[in-house]
């Protein structure tokens, strides 16, 4: 037997109804009858007693018999089984885990710290009992375990690897896939059921954090720039046409260059421009 097999126990209410019997019985032969032999009663009684327990919601009991797995109690309430029986209880209620932060190391070898919510409850009670050693401790390293290998599986962004197409910074949904099923894989063997899997955080180790942060606002300001290049250029040329339809002016090309480097100027500079007055001609 390998997997959880569930049992029905008796009802605790009948039994405690059979004790009562017992105790009134072994009274009235002691007082009433002065027999000391009903004092033979208090074995069954003293067995009776050690036979009850209790199940509450969303919690189980398992119930081994000299060393010999006899089933799981999953139903709430009041109940009897052997005395002989050891009980170990279980609870089957969701458990959030937030790991560790942890350093390691992503796929081009840059160390980051990234941590795990993982969201668990136990579906085999057997498994979980009796498989492992400690299935809470099981949890928290396999877990450590999973968050290491994903870590090491993708690049923390794509600047040092442009062909990755997932990234644990850009691909959480896929990341966060990854990262469940191999949890899920890691913890069945402990009967656990991975509810939810989530980084829960993600960042750069504080050796490199200050460089890799400059080099991505390095990354932003080039890409805004060529935005706006990419802008300025087309609103010069829409200028030039303009003027030039309407026949507002004629372009030679140094004129048409002077023109061309002065909006270009006032469009991508970072500071406001200062209109300047020209007296002269275009050229002067």
């Amino acid at each position: 037997m390998n997997k959880e097999t569930q049992i029905k126990a008796t009802n605790g209410y009948v039994m405690l109804i059979i004790l009562l019997l017992f105790i009134v019985g072994m009274i009235v032969g002691l007082v009433v009858m002065e027999t000391p032999l009903f004092l033979i009663l208090m074995l069954p009684i003293i067995l009776i007693i050690k036979g009850f327990f209790i199940v509450n919601p969303n919690s189980s009991k398992v119930l081994v018999l000299f060393g010999a797995y006899k089933g799981t109690v999953r139903d709430n309430g009041f109940f009897w089984a052997n005395p002989f029986y050891s009980r170990q209880k279980i609870s089957l209620r969701a458990r959030n885990f937030d790991s560790e932060r942890v350093k390691v190391n992503d796929k081009i070898g840059n160390p980051i710290m990234i941590n795990v919510i993982l969201v668990w409850q136990v579906a085999d009670t057997y498994k979980s009992a009796f498989d492992v050693d400690n299935y809470e401790e099981f949890v928290k390293v396999q877990t450590d375990a999973a968050v290491r290998k994903l870590a090491g599986s993708y690049p923390y962004d794509n600047f040092d690897d442009e062909q990755a197409k997932f990234t644990l910074r850009s691909g959480m949904d896929e990341v966060n896939e990854a990262l469940e099923n191999e949890i899920t894989e890691r913890l069945a063997i402990a009967g656990i059921k991975v509810m939810e899997a989530r980084i829960g955080y993600l960042a750069y180790a504080p050796e490199i954090a200050s460089s890799m942060l400059k080099r991505q606002q390095a990354v932003a300001i080039v890409a805004a720039r060529k935005k706006i290049v990419e802008g300025a250029v087309g609103m010069v040329e829409d200028a030039l046409q303009k003027l030039s339809t309407d026949n507002i002016i004629d372009f030679d090309d140094d004129k048409k260059a002077s023109m061309v480097s002065n909006l270009m100027v006032v469009l991508c500079g970072d500071k406001e421009a200062v209109p300047v007055v020209n007296a002269g001609t275009l050229n002067s």
